[in-house]
């Protein structure tokens, strides 16, 4: 997993401006995917070659009067990032919420970077006096607007996420499917996994999870082993306010991170919200395989088309998940669940497919001769080779001349046309492409 680096601060402090200049500054922001609408708050960046994700978190007011609620949402951010930058204003000064927060980092082990933001030269870093009241040893002076001072920042933190992903615990290959089940509360997450557990677990043994205090459950289901993943924390927009919201993401992307197939649980009497398609985002830009689960589907009036009108809205909402598969069921009742972890079964098979160069290439030239690529200042776009670098999901490299005029369109023609020719249906495919290096033949002496 990538480190996680959460930006946390009071409002109008800079935190978006900064997260932009880091995921902007290497290009690095999570690929766009047709059909997710949605407010991004996260993205995956690298510097010096050391990747991580960064998360943007809500801005916290000092009209809360840090309700238990504030607190609690700081606390959690806190345990579940690996690395947490404190950013405070140097234009309007110290206020008491900075010494609140500075409290509340300073009673976790996490590594803590305090930025005083809107710093635009070394003329103004006098400014940075009485947050020094703070007894704070090592403050960094930063125009994330301007780029004062982000260059010494970025190498500074880079150097700390590059100590965590190096000291993190990296689990040994098994034969165990990660299956996490996810989403907003009150659509049966709890209830589903204590019936999975209830009516078919031979329990192996409860760890602890690598996140905060998570209990990852072993189970037997029918002769194979899957580990649970806990995903807790997803929280349902209107429940709680936008700026608490973004906490949630920090757990949900951990929880993501570690699994293999993600079980999206959607509430079927409510319908399909614009909350359930954001989950749904995360589990497909993670690249996990996913199966999309309707439940509580004992409570809905059985009209003779209601099974159609609900996958049909659910297709319409969350169109890039068009080749998981969908089932009704009730956690409550029991109603379709043992035929979950069959479609867990049947994804997973797909999941970890690795094609053969051959066979993939002889796919690919069939597809461009088929229908060519368009033409890129004149002159055509030629893919040269092909071939499969990573499973879980499936992840190609085609080799070509021009690899950025390649429209999405093409590429989603081309990962249509893997699909079709090896029946991978119902696993997410990734395609990138380069372009071929010449190297000139040197001369023999």
């Amino acid at each position: 997993m990538k480190p996680i680096v959460a930006l946390v601060g009071r409002p109008n402090v800079g935190k978006s401006t900064l997260f932009n200049r880091m995921t902007r500054s290497r290009d690095a922001l999570v690929d766009n995917l047709p059909g997710v609408t949605r407010d991004r708050h996260y993205g995956d960046t690298s510097w010096d070659d050391v990747p991580f994700t960064l998360i943007d978190t809500g801005g916290f007011t000092d009209d809360d009067d840090f309700s238990d609620a504030i607190r609690f949402q700081i606390r959690q951010a806190i345990d579940e990032a690996d690395i947490v930058v404190h950013l405070m204003d140097g234009k309007t000064g110290l206020s008491p919420f900075d010494r609140d927060m500075v409290a509340i980092l300073r009673s976790s082990a996490k590594p803590v970077f305090y930025v005083v933001n809107k710093i635009d030269g070394a003329e103004q870093e006098d400014q940075l006096y009485e947050f020094y009241s703070l007894g704070l040893d090592h403050l960094l002076p930063l125009s994330a607007e301007h780029r004062y001072g982000f260059l010494d920042f970025m190498d500074e933190l880079v150097k700390v996420v590059a100590r965590v992903a190096e000291s993190a615990t990296i689990e040994p290959e098994s034969d165990l499917i990660r299956v996490a089940v996810v989403g907003r509360p009150n659509v049966g997450k709890s209830s589903l996994i204590n019936r999975i557990l209830g009516q078919d677990r031979l329990v192996v043994s409860d760890r602890p999870g690598t996140t905060r205090d998570a209990i990852d459950t072993v189970c037997q289901i029918n002769g194979k082993s899957y580990l649970l993943v806990d995903t807790a924390g997803i929280r349902r927009k209107g429940k709680v306010t936008a700026k608490l919201e973004k906490f949630s993401i920090i757990k949900a992307l951990k929880s993501l991170d570690r699994c293999d197939i993600a079980l999206v649980l959607f509430d079927a009497g409510e319908g399909i919200t614009d909350q359930d398609v954001t989950i749904a985002g995360y589990a497909h830009e993670r690249g996990c395989g996913c199966v999309l689960l309707l439940n509580k589907w004992d409570l809905v009036n059985k009209a003779e088309d209601a099974y159609k009108k609900h996958i049909d809205q659910l297709r319409y909402e969350a169109k890039f998940l068009s080749f998981a598969p969908a089932l009704t069921v009730s956690a409550l009742t029991g109603l379709r669940v043992p035929r979950i972890f069959k479609q867990v079964n049947q994804v997973y098979e797909q999941y970890a497919t690795r094609i053969g160069t051959g066979q993939l290439n002889q796919i690919i030239n069939t597809a461009t001769e088929r229908n060519e690529p368009s033409l890129h200042r004149g002159r055509r776009i030629k893919f040269f080779y092909t071939t499969q670098i990573k499973t879980k999901p499936p992840t190609f490299v085609s080799f070509v001349n021009y690899p950025d005029a390649v429209h999405f369109s093409y590429r989603r023609y081309l990962l249509n046309a893997v699909r079709q020719a090896t029946g991978l249906d119902m696993t997410p495919l990734r395609i990138r492409f380069r372009k071929r290096e010449r190297h000139k033949n040197k001369r023999k002496s």
